[in-house]
């Protein structure tokens, strides 16, 4: 029986993270996380969320191209076991939340064609398991100051 608190426990840490990034999307024109993420649905069945069937956790994050606006939450780094996240063509904006540095398991990332501000963080260097990190650099962040951050 405490086994499957356990397990109740942690796919609901990745449950609660997704909602605080729902909270943080302000713009949702195809009202895909409006109509697909709710707590009448199991999480490994929503749009764009894939969990793996051994632990029912959530290791794969894609919302490319739904036209999404707003902000990562911090909440993000709770989704320990995510190993591929992809959020490209969207309107994300502000910067990327450190707590993105807690996602051991990330293996590839796309944060391109958003709106990224600040310096491309240097914690992504401890993301040891990180193999593919596209459009990451010159078209991720747009110009904060007087200097392009390349």
């Amino acid at each position: 029986m405490s086994t499957f608190f356990v397990k109740s426990t942690t796919i609901l840490t990745d449950q609660s993270a997704l909602f605080v990034l729902k909270d943080y999307v302000i713009h949702d024109p195809k009202n895909v996380l409006t109509t697909n993420w709710s707590t009448s649905t199991p999480v490994c069945n929503w749009f764009g969320v894939s969990c793996r069937s051994k632990h029912r956790r959530v290791t794969a994050l894609n919302l490319s191209g739904l036209e999404l606006a707003g902000t990562l939450p911090p909440h993000l780094g709770n989704l320990s076991f995510l190993s591929f996240l992809y959020i490209t063509n969207n309107s994300f904006y502000g910067r990327l939340p450190v707590e993105l540095s807690n996602l051991r398991r990330l293996e590839h990332i796309d944060f391109g064609k958003n709106s990224f501000t600040g310096e491309i963080p240097s914690w992504l260097g401890s993301l040891t398991e990180l193999q593919r990190c596209h459009s990451i650099l010159s078209r991720l962040f747009v110009k904060t100051r007087d200097v392009d951050l390349v």
